[in-house]
């Protein structure tokens, strides 16, 4: 199987599809997913469109091999970060210009370019399909940066299930085998309005008594680690203030957004509890006619993949062949779509990817030299998990 890949080829489709806007939530993703699907197919693959329930597309799969044996699935996301401010970049963020080594415009990090690295090797595996002991499956998401990873939950909505995945998020440090989960939600503190400019006693003040709860919240002292082999602890984070309709009323609500990181000890229960324990003894300590009330929006438990997990091995040791050191294998404090299919009992790394600067930012670019290094460890870890046929997947373990 041929290790050394057409460099030229990926960078000119990762330069194609940047020269596409797929802005997460701003941009319609048909002409990405069109583009990437006419791609697949001049090259003899069939490629579907991944829908939604309402029928919007929302990525592109395509199977190579028998569909029997085992599956490996490669997966990056097709729609980016915004540009931002167009005036900061040094040329236009769809440019996709390649200058002193380093291919440049918005989504060449994350993750375009990776999503050209996988059609490529999809295109050599069909082209020895005697080779595959199982089959190997390309998912791009052209709904990931809304946070709502569309592509991958139409995929498995469909009853597909993987055996392992493996998301190609940009960076040649590290691998990511597993993730600190979150719990979200919305507090709502009340209070009762009046004039500003009253002369009466003070009105309850809703925001002023947010303030409170955003301070305790800060300060509140959780333990950096989670004990065993979890080396994360939990962590709050407020997000977001909302409250008042004008300057000549006293606001009577307010709204905190509280983020939580989740680990296997420090799980959802835990978080819920937490934050319901806070607005209770905020409830005491500055009474209000109505009790703050706390309404959860979401949660994603955290994940840990087994010592034993083919996945992991299977990447870490193509990495290895292909860098030529050892690159690591960390829990990672955000969560990432592994969270997800953790749920699930599929396996996913995250990582190995281009080397990058200025992720989300202006200029975002990837080093066109680690291209084919990153090409090369995919290759072998595919080859390796399918080569005897046997399921790369174990249990994964979530929470």
């Amino acid at each position: 199987m041929r290790q050394q890949p057409e460099v030229d080829s990926i960078v000119d489709l990762a330069r194609t599809l940047i020269a596409i806007p797929s802005q997460g939530g701003i941009d319609p993703p048909d002409e990405i997913i069109g583009a990437i699907g006419r791609w697949l197919e001049e090259r003899s693959l069939t490629p579907g469109v991944l829908r939604r329930a309402d029928g919007d597309p929302v990525g592109v799969v395509v199977g190579i091999g028998s569909g029997s044996g085992p599956t490996c699935c490669l997966n990056a996301c097709l729609d980016t970060a915004p540009f931002g401010d167009p005036a900061a970049w040094s040329d236009p963020p769809t440019a996709g210009t390649v200058r002193g080594g380093w291919l440049t415009g918005r989504g060449a990090a994350d993750c375009k370019t990776a999503v050209a690295i996988f059609a490529h090797i999809g295109v050599e595996f069909a082209s020895r399909g005697g080779d595959l002991a199982g089959s190997l499956t390309l998912l791009f998401d052209a709904d990931e940066h809304t946070g709502h990873f569309g592509g991958v939950r139409a995929y498995t909505a469909t009853g597909a299930r993987p055996d392992g995945v493996m998301i190609g998020y940009p960076g040649l440090e590290e691998i990511v085998v597993g993730a600190r989960g979150f719990w979200r939600g919305r507090l709502v503190v009340s209070g009762r309005s009046a004039h500003s400019g009253s002369r009466r006693a003070p009105a309850d003040n809703a925001v002023v008594k947010a303030a409170t709860l955003v301070r305790w919240l800060s300060e509140l002292e959780l333990p950096p680690d989670d004990g065993g082999d979890f080396p994360l602890g939990p962590k709050v984070t407020v997000t977001g203030i909302s409250g008042g309709d004008g300057y000549s009323v006293v606001p009577d609500r307010c709204v905190v957004a509280v983020d939580v990181r989740l680990t296997p000890r420090h799980d959802a229960d835990w978080a819920d509890r937490l934050v319901r324990q806070l607005c209770r003894s905020l409830d005491e300590t500055v009474p209000s006619r109505q009790p703050t009330t706390v309404e959860p929006e979401t949660t994603w438990p955290p994940y840990r993949l087994p010592e034993t997990s083919r996945v992991a091995s299977a990447l870490r040791d193509g990495a290895r062949r292909a860098l030529g050191g050892e690159v690591p294998a960390v829990i990672a404090g955000p969560s990432n779509i592994g969270n997800y299919l953790a749920t699930m009992g599929i396996e996913a790394t995250c990582g190995f990817g281009p080397a990058y600067r200025n992720l989300h930012g202006a200029d975002e670019a990837i080093d066109v030299a680690s291209v084919p290094i990153v090409y090369r460890a995919y290759l072998t870890a595919v080859a390796d998990l399918l080569a005897d046929g046997s399921p790369p997947g174990g249990p994964c373990r979530a929470g």
